[in-house]
């Protein structure tokens, strides 16, 4: 007979989750074990195994909920009431704001993607991959009407990647810039720069 999920088993495994996330940026992956992680919350490691596996199904876990908080500014429901041209900054703004609240989960699906089983990994990349998808057709919708190649349109939203994914680790709101401000410059440079050499391409 299969044994009954206690009425907080989600609640447990998430808080679980949430003290491995917290070592695995600390510690990096190779650099945690599962016994420091049961430590931090307060279980031994064979409570552990009740809820994951093994170390990698934990960091697994821990990727998917943040890839899934991302991938939340994808919904479209959220861009209602914005003129598709402002899309692309709409959505560095969600971006920045996820990352501001989640800098540990944010460094670990940067750093430790290359731990996953590859079933694991290939999941992560597909999700990222929406994202930058998603990314690319709001920045095309930025600059309309002009007709970027689509290569360039790429590079320019890896570009614009690129300049927000390590914002965690530097960017304090009480210096003097705004999150939305920092959104705006980031949608911008990309929007410009690609309106910029599509038209000296023309």
């Amino acid at each position: 007979m299969a044994r009954t999920r206690a009425a907080d088993y989600g609640e447990k495994r998430d808080a679980i989750v949430r003290n491995a996330v917290k070592i695995f940026a600390n510690h990096g992956f190779g650099g945690a074990s599962v016994s420091e992680i049961a430590a931090a919350c307060s279980v031994s490691k064979s409570i552990l195994y009740h809820y994951f596996n093994s170390k990698e199904d934990i960091l697994y876990a821990a990727m998917q909920a943040h890839m899934e908080v991302l991938s939340a500014t994808t919904d479209l429901s959220a861009y209602r009431g914005i003129d598709p041209s402002g899309w692309f900054q709409h959505l560095a703004l969600n971006l920045l704001e996820h990352y501001a609240g989640a800098a540990d989960s944010q460094k670990v699906l940067l750093n430790e993607l290359d731990f996953l089983a590859p079933d694991q990994r290939a999941n992560i990349v597909r999700q990222q991959r929406r994202l930058v998808d998603f990314a690319q057709q709001c920045l095309v919708e930025a600059v309309s009407p002009l007709r970027p190649e689509r290569t360039q349109v790429r590079a320019h939203v890896m570009l614009f990647f690129g300049m927000i994914n390590w914002s965690h680790s530097w960017f304090d709101p009480d210096r003097g810039v705004s999150r939305t401000d920092l959104a705006r410059q980031a949608a911008n440079a990309a929007v410009t720069g690609l309106r910029s050499w599509t038209t000296s391409r023309a």
